[in-house]
């Protein structure tokens, strides 16, 4: 299973508007070769780089139930159910790192089910709810950079 976001550039760099300062709207995303075993796609946008800062891996999108044969997310689109993220919110709530330049990974996951789950699930939830259904699982990471930081 592959995951891409063509808007990126070879530098899978996040744009400005895909910032929480900005647009807050999350790229598009290419999803190619889900296999066939596969019921559901569910998605994870975390902020690892995050760690040092917010003693965590910042949560910005949780999404499941996404139908296994969507090919493309489109940017500011909602394709399933979504999760509570670490802005207490759901929906996609893109970077601003106060400390500089971040990389951000989006995890895509194949499930041999749908998740029974109620919107503004949590991501331990979510988790937990995942467990003997992932078929397979990609990454994408992206970088969103020190330029597009915002300040108060």
């Amino acid at each position: 299973m592959k995951l891409n976001a063509p808007e990126l550039g070879d530098e899978n760099e996040l744009k400005e508007k895909h910032g929480y300062m900005g647009e807050n709207v999350n790229p598009a995303l290419q999803i190619e070769d889900v296999p066939e075993k596969a019921n559901a796609l569910a998605l994870v946008f975390e902020d690892p780089d995050a760690q040092e800062m917010a003693g965590k891996t910042w949560l910005h999108w949780l999404v499941w139930n996404i139908p296994a044969d969507t090919g493309r997310i489109e940017s500011d689109e909602s394709p399933g159910i979504e999760g509570t993220t670490d802005f207490k919110k759901t929906g996609y709530n893109g970077p601003n790192p106060p400390d500089g330049e971040h990389e951000v990974v989006f995890k895509l996951y194949a499930l041999n089910e749908e998740l029974d789950l109620q919107e503004e699930a949590t991501l331990d939830e979510f988790e937990e709810a995942i467990g003997g259904k992932v078929v397979v699982k990609t990454e994408l990471k992206a970088v969103y950079p020190y330029d597009h930081i915002v300040r108060d």
